[in-house]
Parts: structure tokens; sequence; C-alpha cells
């Protein structure tokens, strides 16, 4: 691995990391010295990186830091792509455009090999039937996600009877054949699951819901016995 290559997965390393890590564990991670860690770390410094900590407590990355020229590894190159090209067939218009655009940003500061592993990447999408999502408006859904607002909608059961709910969405699955909202439902007190296409219409409030959706996200994972990613 090259010095190069090693500051980059470095920076990788303490980015996953929201609290201070130990010189010794990132050493480990890294394959390296303790003393080559710490030369590292001086020189990202040195660079603008807003490495906190010193030896014998941790070291924490402070956000804002980006290391010019982009770089990723050809595995990353194909990962962004396929996963592109996924969401600009299967999601919605608005998120499969971002999707394209992400690209075209990508590709734009890329040093011009890896530039070329991004065109010619041969991993493509098959192609599937677009699973049903009703007339709602998911992008609506995905604001009020990221602004952590309510929404009132009136929802068709299996029953095909219909209800009025308040819900605090926190989560939006998009899965082979349906899209799903995970939300905290006032009508049950408790977490439920929303198919969109049976949405039959929706509205997003002005009135923020009391809890960090991080929390709620967090609380559904324990209850469904899903690990964090």
């Amino acid at each position: 691995m090259s010095r190069a290559e090693r500051l980059l997965q470095l920076i990788q390393v303490l980015r996953r990391h929201r609290y201070p890590v130990s010189g010794a564990a990132l050493a480990a991670e890294l394959g390296i010295s303790l003393r080559t860690l710490y030369r590292d770390i001086a020189s990202l410094q040195a660079q603008g990186a807003c490495i906190e900590g010193e030896t014998g407590i941790g070291y924490v990355l402070r956000p804002g830091f980006l290391l010019p020229p982009l770089m990723f590894s050809e595995e990353e190159i194909e990962a962004l792509v396929l996963g592109s090209r996924w969401v600009a067939k299967q999601a919605d218009t608005p998120l499969g455009e971002a999707a394209r655009n992400v690209i075209a940003k990508i590709a734009a500061v890329l040093p011009p090999e890896l530039r070329h592993e991004l065109d010619t990447s041969a991993l493509l999408v098959g192609p599937a039937e677009p699973a049903p999502a009703g007339e709602v408006d998911l992008a609506a859904i995905r604001r009020a996600i990221r602004s952590e607002r309510k929404l009132e909608i009136r929802y068709r059961d299996l029953q095909d009877q219909e209800s009025t709910r308040i819900v605090w969405p926190f989560a939006l699955g998009f899965f082979e054949r349906v899209r799903v909202v995970a939300a905290w439902c006032e009508l049950r007190g408790a977490i439920r699951h929303f198919r969109t296409d049976r949405i039959v219409s929706l509205a997003v409030s002005a009135t923020r819901y009391p809890h960090r959706r991080q929390a709620l996200l967090q609380e559904w994972r324990q209850s469904e016995g899903i690990a964090p990613s």
C-alpha cells in the first residue's frame, strides 16, 4: 500500500468513528506500527485535517475535511456505479435523477485513470418490474423524514378499510415489489409499516414530531432484531 493510499484509508477509518479511537486500534486496523500511525496523523493535520486527540486518549476526526483529489479503489467505483444504476431504475424520478447527478459529480473530479474505470464499468442492473408506489409523492415522504415532520395520511389496509393516521416517518424501504414507510403511529401507539401503494393521500405537517428519527430508527432495529449498518 502506498503512503497516499494509507493516508486515505486512515481518513476513512476515522470517519467511521464518532468518538475517539485509540492509536493502537487504528494501527491494528491499518496494519502499521504506532510510530507510523503518529507520523501519518501529523501529516494529515499538516494538510488541514482537524484530527483531535493525543497519545493514550484517542483520536477523532472533526467534520468538514475532504482529501483532494477524490480517490476510490476499483471495487468502490464499481459499487458506486452499480448502486446508482439500481437507484436510477428502481427509485422514483427525483431520486433516480439525483443518483445520475452524483455519478456525474464524482466523474468530474476523478483522476483520468479512475474516470476510465467509472465510464467502462461492466456491472449492470437487470430488468425488473417496477414496484408499485401508488400515487403518493415519495419525495414528500423523504422530505418529511429528513425534517422530522409528522404526516397525516389516509391509509387503506389489506381489508380495504380506510383510516386516517398521524404518523412520524423515520425510514423509507425500497423493496423489490413494494415501497414501505416505517413510522410511529399515533393511533396505535407503536411503530407500524405502511405500503406506499396503499396510502390514499398524505399531507406533511408543519409540526415536528417529539423524538429524533435516529432514536426511532434504533428502536425499530432493536424490535426487528436488525444489527446497525
